[in-house]
């Protein structure tokens, strides 16, 4: 008989995958750079380190490590990149805005954002963090196809209500109850890219196989060209009716991307920029407002543009404050920033580029590029079309909106109404754009740990 008492049963032990404890890595090092970033605008503004750097430092710091905990929990498989750049972002951002407040109050300026942003920073972060947890699989929300398109339309529509619509600085863009405002576009794109990736992996075989050739060119059907039909004419809706440049671009050119990577072909493309370049071409002949934009991104500096209203002064002293900040930049708190309207929020790069130099926008710009090369990656690796084509998407939205953003701030196209992802003031961008972190890291965790995907299928993209 066998002794069974001097038997060992094995422990099990959990592993933690490798790329957790690089993302504690890049989180604590993230963390340090926000401490030194706040003792800098303290010693550089008011010349002494107060307490209140603590109230902005540790909420975000303690909420990205929760979600770093909840990572190691939930989704031990996600990219260790995506959320490390995410808070650095953030916290740069805020950073920024604490330094312009500071300003305020010292040219008695009461208005404040610093301490609303870090609280919609708190509620961003916990929203990711719920993304995380009660979302075991993303792959459900392609059972919500046309219920995220009404949801995007609804979001999208929402500021022309006549009771709770609210009109900023010319645009309608926002809802409000009270003193509370919110901008429901910036969920909308969300909810538009989980429709555009549903629908286009149930139509790609149709938009990439049907059609008559035209001098070698297989030419779509009219009927397949509808949704690209219907979109063009709600990018033009939102233009006109919101008058909205920005997001009117952002819809329209989500949408046409996304068609090329489920096709792989180019035709879409160029017939998407065509309809766009001609909407966008008849909208500036017949609408004040377009071609007022142009105006002033043409002839920043005429004296028109630059003294009449909605004119290009704050483009122009965008300008002037990027170029005082030459190579290196003044140094946090060192710049005056405070000169550009809404510095915190349109124009926060500007403000962070005359602070931090040339070298700090191209760090900043790389951090971008990072995220948005990690995002496609994640769509580009995954087995599932949906997911390839979520992925792909909101990271393309996060790509798309910067360009936008900071080709505006530095004159390279008209100047539009969008915010610079995770930097800018503003609750409901930093809301959408949390948003996406927690969805990106669920769907890069679904790679890693082998799940099962149902009615599996491959795309050929266009991207080799």
């Amino acid at each position: 008989m066998t002794d069974t008492s001097s038997i060992t049963i094995p422990k099990i032990v959990r592993v933690i995958p490798r790329n957790r404890n690089i993302e504690f890595l890049l989180l604590f090092f993230a963390s340090g750079i926000y401490a030194y970033e706040l003792a800098q605008v303290q010693l550089s503004v008011l010349k002494v380190l107060t307490t209140e750097l603590f109230f902005y430092w540790l909420p975000p710091t303690l909420f990205s490590f929760a979600i770093h905990y909840i990572l190691r929990r939930r989704a031990s498989e996600a990219d260790p990149m995506i959320l490390p750049i995410a808070v650095i972002l953030n916290t740069l951002g805020l950073s920024m805005i604490y330094r312009l407040d500071l300003g305020a109050i010292a040219n008695d300026n009461p208005e404040q954002f610093g301490s609303r942003q870090i609280i919609w920073t708190m509620v961003a972060m916990t929203v990711a963090a719920l993304v995380i947890i009660y979302v075991p699989s993303h792959l459900f929300l392609r059972r919500y196809v046309y219920v995220s398109m009404l949801i995007g339309i609804a979001l999208l529509l929402a500021p022309n209500l006549p009771l709770i619509g609210r009109s900023i600085n010319g645009a309608r863009l926002w809802i409000g109850i009270g003193p509370f405002t919110f901008q429901p576009g910036e969920l909308a794109k969300i909810a538009l890219t989980v429709f555009f990736a549903g629908y286009l992996v149930t139509r790609r075989e149709s938009l990439a196989l049907t059609g008559r050739k035209i001098l070698g060119m297989r030419i779509p059907r009219a009927r397949e060209l509808g949704p690209i039909l219907v979109i063009w004419a709600a990018s033009l809706i939102v233009l006109v009716l919101q008058r909205d440049l920005g997001t009117s671009l952002l819809y329209f050119g989500l949408f046409i991307v996304l068609v090329y990577v489920a096709t792989g072909r180019a035709i879409y493309v160029v017939v998407g920029l065509t309809m766009f370049l001609t909407g966008a071409l008849v909208a500036s002949r017949l609408m004040g407002y377009v071609s007022g934009r142009i105006d002033s991104w043409l002839n920043p500096f005429d004296q028109a543009n630059y003294d009449a209203v909605g004119g290009s002064y704050q483009l122009a002293q965008g300008i002037f404050g990027l170029a005082h900040g030459n190579l290196l930049g003044t140094g946090l708190g060192g710049g005056i920033p405070h000169l550009v309207p809404l510095a915190e929020s349109d124009f926060i790069i500007a403000s962070l580029g005359e602070e931090l130099g040339l070298v700090g926008m191209f760090a900043i710009l790389t951090l971008y590029l990072l995220f948005v090369s990690r995002g496609m990656r994640i769509g580009f690796n995954h087995p599932d079309d949906f997911s390839k084509l979520l992925a792909t998407g909101l990271s393309f939205v996060i790509a798309l909106q910067c360009f936008i953003v900071i080709g505006g701030v530095t004159r390279v196209v008209p100047l539009t109404g969008l915010t610079t992802p995770l930097l800018a003031a503003g609750g409901s961008s930093l809301l959408a754009n949390w948003i996406i972190v927690g969805v990106l890291l669920r769907i890069s965790d679904s790679i890693g740990n082998g799940e099962n995907f149902s009615e599996p299928t491959t795309i050929s993209s266009g991207v080799r």
